[in-house]
């Protein structure tokens, strides 16, 4: 679960203005938190399957964020993708 300061901190760090929360860049850095704190869960809860599923649901909702700034801004798509270390 993401926290109102981390969310503050994606948001400083992601976003074009102080209270941008709709970006694309911002959205897709939020997600990419929350999978990470769901991948960190299923090391010691190997059994939860129900979480398992919203898991693949924010991952192909980052993946639909990620194809739509690709189609929309390629320079901001390879910054974000560099600063979250995505595609290697």
């Amino acid at each position: 679960m993401v926290t109102k300061e981390q969310k503050q901190q994606i948001i400083a760090t992601y976003g074009s203005k102080p209270n941008d929360t709709g970006s694309a860049e911002v959205q897709i850095a939020i997600l990419d938190t929350r999978i990470k704190d769901l991948t960190e869960h299923f090391k010691v809860n190997k059994k939860d399957f129900h979480s398992r599923r919203g898991l693949i649901a924010l991952v192909n909702a980052r993946k639909r964020m990620l194809e739509y700034l690709k189609k929309s801004n390629i320079d901001s798509y390879r910054k974000l993708i560099e600063k979250l270390g995505l595609r290697k």
